[in-house]
């Protein structure tokens, strides 16, 4: 089966790539730049791809049976306050952008599409509140914002023959490089103070795992849904104590964090599907795997 991501390229985007080659699957990246030859394990397609509403790109879209939107126009390394001081911008080029792909997948004739959205959708839920689906949300942020009407459209635009889902990422960490902590490693390894911190988090091969399950499972039980994707939740003092018994570096780990106060992100819908991610044991192999990274690096 032929696929089209969009964002392929992109911290979350690459693991997502990595997924559907492993499975077999003929992929075309699509974006602004086309990637380099040795960026995936295995040959991709290029094609330009745009996150502009006033073009109609349904070309992008020929041959291809299913789509996976992973593009995010934002401020490097900011998705909540990634709008920076252009707001109307980034509405225009994350939602109205989003949307025109969405319809142009439809009018081409793909299969499947689904969206990688956002634990940020939940932003304003009231302390305390289990973050289930289905609850009615009104994001307190633009990006959580903008990622929920993006699920609404692809929602609504789900009939038979287009079927449409969407995926609430949570943090995505991995081991492909760049990485998002990278700064962080390279902080604690030098010395400088590092501010506590707790988040929740799921491997990028996990994410590869939702994608696929969306696009394998019967289309009744994925079309027009939403589902959580979250794994576990940890902080940068567990993630750098790990570091520190690797490298044996001695620097002062950040004091820990209330991982008690991260509201719980149930994902019971998407396992009875099958999705199984990989847990505390994937978070300590990947940590240790960069961590002897950065000794092999010094």
């Amino acid at each position: 089966m032929k696929v089209l991501v969009s964002g392929g390229t992109g911290l979350v985007g690459r693991y997502v790539v990595e997924a559907l080659l492993a499975g077999g699957y003929e992929v075309t990246v699509g974006g602004r730049h086309a990637p380099q030859v040795s960026l995936f394990s295995r040959p991709v397609r290029f094609v330009p791809l745009l996150l502009d509403a006033d073009l109609d790109q349904i070309s992008a879209f020929d041959e291809a049976y299913f789509f996976v939107h992973a593009a995010f126009d934002h401020l490097p390394g900011r998705y909540r306050g990634g709008e920076g001081d252009d707001p109307s911008g980034f509405r225009r080029r994350n939602l109205d952008g989003t949307v025109s792909l969405f319809d142009a997948a439809r009018r081409a004739g793909v299969r499947r599409c689904v969206f990688l959205s956002s634990r940020a959708v939940y932003d304003g839920v009231e302390s305390g509140t289990e973050l289930v689906e289905d609850l009615q949300l009104s994001p307190q942020t633009l990006y959580g914002d903008v990622k929920l009407r993006a699920e609404q459209v692809l929602r609504d635009l789900t009939s038979p023959g287009f079927t449409g889902a969407s995926l609430r990422l949570t943090g995505v960490y991995g081991d492909l490089r760049p990485n998002k902590w990278d700064d962080l490693l390279g902080d604690y390894l030098a010395g400088r103070p590092i501010a506590a911190r707790v988040g929740s988090e799921v491997h990028g091969r996990d994410v590869g795992q939702a994608v696929r399950l969306m696009l394998e499972t019967e289309a009744a039980k994925v079309s027009g849904q939403v589902f959580n994707v979250s794994d576990i939740v940890t902080d940068r003092h567990d993630i750098l104590a790990t570091v520190q018994t690797v490298t044996h570096c001695q620097h002062p780990l950040p004091d820990a964090s209330d991982k008690g106060a991260v509201a719980a992100m149930p994902t019971d819908k998407i396992r009875a599907l099958g999705w199984r991610p990989g847990g505390q044991t994937l978070l300590e192999e990947t940590v240790r795997r960069l961590a002897g990274c950065e000794v092999q690096a010094g």
